[in-house]
């Protein structure tokens, strides 16, 4: 699985509605709205690079209200909930 953190700007009176929009479309796991100087941030799960193409220019970046993005494919995943599953294994409960 190749994960992408998508970087968003918006128009920032209509954040939420853009943020649900996003949400709301296949491959897109989570969408967090943020402090800095970016409006949102996506988080992208494909089964290929190829996949990234079609979702993030294709699709993201013609919602209404989206002015830029800003993408960063992910090389590894490091979570806790990860760490904890790894730990599980074998482990009668």
């Amino acid at each position: 699985m190749i994960t992408a953190i998508v970087l968003i700007k918006t128009s920032v009176d209509r954040i939420p509605e853009i943020a649900e929009s996003i949400a709301a479309l296949d491959s897109v796991s989570e969408v967090f709205s943020v402090t800095g100087s970016y409006d949102l941030i996506a988080m992208v799960r494909v089964g290929r690079h190829e996949d990234l193409a079609e979702i993030i220019p294709n699709r993201i970046s013609k919602i209404p209200g989206v002015a830029a993005t800003d993408t960063h494919v992910a090389f590894r995943t490091y979570s806790q909930h990860h760490l904890e599953a790894a730990f599980a294994i074998g482990l009668d409960s």
